[in-house]
Formats: C-alpha cells, sequence, structure tokens
C-alpha cells in the first residue's frame, strides 16, 4: 500500500531465548523483588524435596535395618517438619509467581491494545476486526496460560533437580552419570518436538482467528445472510474453518505428547539397570541398601520434574507461537505517526484547510489515483461542498483532513501549517466528523453523544441533543438518555442514529467540521431541523461537507466538482449553474449521482 497505509513489522527473532529475554526485559524487571522472594521459596521447596530423598538412607540403614526404635519417632518428626516446610514453600512460591505471570500477560494485553489504537486506518482495512480481536483475546490467552505455568513450575523443578542430582552423586557417582547418560537424546527429542508445536501453534492461533473473523463478519451480517437464505452456505464455510482448528488442536495434543511414551522407555530401561548394578553392589557390601532406596528414591524424584520440564517446554513453544503473533502486531509500526514537538495554532485561531496540487493512492503502485492534482481552498466561516459521482474523490478528501492516511503528492496545509508538522493529537481534537459509515457503541444514548468530549455534562449532551433535533425521539425512549442502543445502534433507526451523530460533532465544537453525507438517513422534517441546526453550527468553522441532496449543496459558499479524482469544476452555485458544465447536469437532474 501507499505510505498512508503501508504498516510494516520488524522482523521477529523467533528464537525461545530471544522471546523470553524480550518478555523479560520489557515486563519483569517491575517485579524483580517479588521474583527473587519467590525464587526464595522455590529453592526451600526444592531443597525440601531433597531432604527427603537424603533421609531414606538414614531412615533404612540406623532405624529400620538396626531396629533403633528410639530414632523412629525423632526421624518422623523431622519428615514430617520438612513436608510442612515444602508444602508452605510452594504454595507461597505459586501464588507469588501466578502473580507475576498475570501481571505481565495483562501488561502485553494493555499494550497491544495500545498499539492498535495508534495504528493508522490503513492497518484496519488490511486486517479484519475479528483478526485482531483473536490476536488480543485469544493469542494472549495463549500466552497467558504458557507464562502461568512456566513462571509457576519451571523454577522449582529446575532447582529441585539440581538437588536431587547431588544427592544421587553423593550416594554414587558411577550409577549417577550411568542414569544421566539418557538426559542428552531426551533433551534432543524434547527440543525437536517443541519446535514442532510452536509452528502448530502458530497455525493454530491463525485458524482460530480466522474463526473468529468468519463468526464476526456473519453476526454483524445476520439480516443479510438471513434475508437471502445464506444459511446453510454460511454454515458449511463455518464448519470447515471449525474442523481446521479440531484437526490442528489434535496434531498439538498428539506432537505435544509424543514425549510421555519416550520418557518412560528411557526411564524404564534407567530403572533397569539401577536396580540390576544396585543389586549386585548391595550383596558384595560395596552400597548398604538404605544407600540405594536413597539413590532410587532421589531418582524417582528427578524424574517427575523432569517430566514436568518435558511437558512445560512444550506448553512453552505452545505459547511462544502465540506470542510471535501478539509481538508481530506490536512491532508493526504505524505509517501515520504524529511529529515530536509538533506544532499548534493558537487557540481561538479559525483555521483554514489548503489542498495544495495533493495526490493520493490507496494501494502502493497504483495506477488510477483516488485523487490526483487536487487544490482548493476551504476558508474559515464558510462551507465547501463536495459533489461528484460515486467513487469521484470526495470521501478520500476529507479523510485526507484528519490525516487518517497522508498524501503522496502535494501537501495539505491546516491553519497555514503542513498537516504533517501538526501535533496529530491536536489536529484530531479540532475536528469534528460525521461520516457516512455511523458508529454507535454499545453503551447508553447519553454516553454515545458524549462521547464527541471528554467530560461532558448531562446539560451539555442534551443541549447537543436538541440542536441535532435528537432530544424529543430520546425522551420517548424506555430510559430517555440511560437507554442503551444495542452494538452499532441496533435498536435505533437510520436517522435516529445519525441524528446521535450529528449531537456528537455537535457537542465536540471544533473548529473544523467535515460532514460526510450527514444527512442522507434523514426524513424530509427531521432534515430541516438537522439543517436547521448544522448553519447554526457552522458559523465561524471551516465546514467541508458531502451530500446526494440538493438542500445540502446550494447554500455552500463554494462547490467544488470531482470526476475521477480530479476537480472538474468549482465555484458558487449560480457560476456553476451559468458554467452549463457537470455541476449543471447533476443539479438537473437533482444531484442523484453525487
Amino acid at each position: 500500500m501507499s505510505n498512508d497505509t503501508n504498516t510494516s513489522a520488524a522482523t521477529p527473532h523467533n528464537s525461545t531465548f530471544s522471546m523470553m529475554k524480550r518478555i523479560m526485559h520489557s515486563y519483569l524487571r517491575q517485579h524483580v523483588g517479588m521474583l527473587l522472594l519467590a525464587v526464595l521459596f522455590m529453592v526451600v521447596a526444592a531443597a525440601m524435596t531433597a531432604s527427603i530423598a537424603k533421609l531414606l538412607q538414614p531412615i533404612m540403614d540406623d532405624v529400620l535395618s538396626a531396629g533403633n526404635t528410639a530414632k523412629i519417632v525423632p526421624f518422623a518428626f523431622i519428615v514430617m517438619c520438612v513436608f510442612i516446610v515444602r508444602g508452605i514453600s510452594t504454595y507461597v512460591h505459586t501464588i507469588l509467581m501466578n502473580r507475576i505471570s498475570q501481571s505481565v500477560v495483562a501488561q502485553v494485553q494493555k499494550d497491544l491494545f495500545a498499539h492498535f489504537l495508534h495504528l493508522d486506518l490503513g492497518f484496519f482495512h488490511a486486517n479484519p476486526s475479528g483478526q485482531l480481536i483473536s490476536r488480543v483475546v485469544s493469542d494472549v490467552s495463549v500466552m497467558r496460560i504458557a507464562v502461568a505455568d512456566i513462571f509457576t513450575n519451571a523454577g522449582k523443578g529446575v532447582f529441585t533437580l539440581i538437588f536431587l542430582v547431588v544427592v544421587m552423586f553423593s550416594q554414587d557417582v558411577k550409577l549417577s552419570i550411568a542414569a544421566f547418560t539418557v538426559f542428552p537424546l531426551l533433551a534432543w527429542f524434547v527440543a525437536y518436538l517443541g519446535k514442532r508445536l510452536r509452528h502448530i501453534s502458530r497455525n493454530l492461533q491463525g485458524g482460530m482467528a480466522d474463526l473468529s473473523d468468519k463468526l464476526s463478519q456473519i453476526f454483524q451480517g445476520i439480516r443479510q445472510v438471513q434475508a437471502y437464505g445464506m444459511e446453510s452456505q454460511e454454515e458449511e464455510h463455518t464448519s470447515a474453518a471449525i474442523d481446521r482448528v479440531r484437526k490442528l488442536n489434535v496434531k498439538s495434543v498428539q506432537v505435544g505428547n509424543l514425549s510421555t511414551p519416550v520418557n518412560e522407555i528411557l526411564v524404564g530401561i534407567i530403572f533397569f539397570g539401577i536396580i540390576t548394578y544396585g543389586g549386585y553392589q548391595v550383596r558384595d557390601g560395596m552400597m548398604s541398601a538404605g544407600e540405594l532406596i536413597s539413590f532410587l528414591g532421589a531418582f524417582i524424584m528427578a524424574y517427575e520434574p523432569m517430566k514436568k520440564l518435558a511437558k512445560l517446554n512444550n506448553i512453552m513453544q505452545t505459547g511462544l507461537g502465540a506470542g510471535e503473533r501478539v509481538f508481530e502486531m506490536l512491532d508493526t509500526v504505524p505509517a501515520i505517526v504524529g511529529p515530536e514537538n509538533g506544532k499548534v495554532w493558537e487557540q481561538g485561531h479559525k483555521p483554514d484547510v489548503v489542498f495544495d496540487d495533493v495526490s493520493f493512492a490507496y494501494e502502493t503502485g497504483e495506477d488510477e489515483r483516488a485523487l490526483s492534482g487536487v487544490s482548493f481552498t476551504a476558508k474559515p466561516g464558510t462551507v465547501t461542498a463536495l459533489v461528484g459521482a460515486s467513487g469521484s474523490g470526495k470521501t478520500t478528501i476529507i479523510n485526507l483532513i484528519p490525516r487518517f492516511y497522508d498524501c503522496i503528492g502535494g501537501a495539505v496545509r491546516v491553519g497555514g501549517i503542513d498537516m504533517k508538522d501538526i501535533d496529530l493529537a491536536f489536529l484530531r481534537q479540532n475536528i469534528a466528523l460525521v461520516s457516512q459509515d455511523i458508529t454507535i457503541f454499545d453503551d447508553t444514548i447519553g454516553a454515545n453523544i458524549g462521547y464527541g468530549l471528554k467530560g461532558a455534562s448531562q446539560e451539555d449532551i442534551e443541549k447537543a441533543a436538541q440542536a441535532a433535533a435528537a432530544h424529543d425521539f430520546i425522551m420517548q425512549m424506555p430510559e430517555g438518555y440511560n437507554t442503551r442502543v444495542g452494538e452499532d445502534g441496533m435498536k435505533l433507526s437510520g436517522g435516529q442514529r445519525q441524528r446521535i451523530s450529528i449531537a456528537r460533532a455537535i457537542l465536540r465544537d471544533a473548529p473544523i467540521l467535515l460532514l460526510d453525507e450527514a444527512t442522507s438517513a434523514l426524513d424530509n422534517e427531521s432534515e430541516k431541523l438537522v439543517q436547521d441546526a448544522l448553519k447554526a453550527l457552522e458559523k465561524g468553522r471551516t465546514t467541508l461537507v458531502i451530500a446526494h441532496r440538493l438542500s445540502t449543496v446550494q447554500d455552500a459558499d463554494h462547490i467544488i466538482v470531482l470526476n475521477k479524482g480530479k476537480i472538474a469544476e468549482q465555484g458558487s452555485h449560480d457560476a456553476l449553474m451559468a458554467h452549463d458544465g457537470i455541476y449543471a447536469k447533476m443539479y438537473t437532474v437533482g444531484l442523484q449521482g453525487a
């Protein structure tokens, strides 16, 4: 796409190390104190587990085999204390690590959503809403599970394994070395499964995103689906998407659980060797029965964290597969970025809007441009009407003024300042937009109108509604301004939705007013009321308006006639009628092609 819509993502470093390093560097630093405390309790819990294995040897040799009944109660008490300390330590480090992991993933989710809000309009045109929702909800949820499991269990598993290995080597070095000969093979196999799982996870999250997007489109267009009898076709398409997700889930389980039989087989072989070798050592007096039992106990206990670590690697790779998709979005660079120390105009200044030889194309390399060589000036206190056939560039002009896109040639200046040099937030704060694509949120009517101005009072909201000829129908609603209107205002008529949108713009009271077919959904009576309100609102403002109806443009101060992205004619209504060109012909037929 052109520079107005082109968004690029930095090439992600997809190694496990680099992904974990990024999470730790960006999100863990603020939790260092709690993390160190959790690690301390992990070490204590791991040491207690190893102590249990170590205590088996004196219990067996010094108490049971020696028949020393005086030591039974003391040793039993020691073992009980070890279990108590391990239980408390495990609980504390689990709670602490879970709190850290949930905070980390919640921050990732907040950062992702905040990043989406600051991306350019072209990004949202290129990425369906269902896909983006899946990144914020589904992908991050997979990350949440993975990070929680890893933070909670990985450290404890590693420390436990280290302490138990120390116990095993303290009993018999040769036997310990023999027992761990298969570890390199097991580690390689676990790493291989992890790579496959990460690839499957990425495909699975992509499938979930496709399904989410498909469902979103169907639910939003349910009237068309039912009106055209497309239920069976949509059911077939959605079933195919669901089956793809099912197959990927099954494949993920199959690959992820391959480590279990391999672990069991290898450990079984090792166990056979330990018992055989150790049995002969005990027979020959080279090792006591207690030492062998202690070694076996340590090995059995070490096997559990080994299995958990293998499973955790699978979970981690699944989470990192989702994490790649999340960080890919976080690394997306917005095409529209406000300048550092952007310029602003003085409060109370009435800015004009100047298009100076502006050219624009939605796609990079497009031969046919949406705008080509467009030049005009919209002065403060005047109404500039844009007319022309569908696709002539009217809406594109409106979209360039709030800098939803950047032109590829020429310049747009607002208040005498090149748009690219103006502080972006300041620019948009000074623009009120009523679009043909009306957005009504699933909230109350009052909240929808108040969306135009942060902190607006109820009195201000009602005044704006009255000016937009919306107050009367609002008061007839079940709860007046507190009536919830449903998703996309489904409980309102088209005209009601448009009047709420106009009230929102009136409330904003911005010096630049953009009306994109603002009265196209109103009946004649409502349109007259709204037109009267808009005329009052337009005084002293720089207004650009698009409309199909004669009443919207015939009183405009300046009319621009667009044809295939170029200005065909411009001037006052009387001048254009006298010219007897495109505008005169359109006016004669009631501007129906506008």
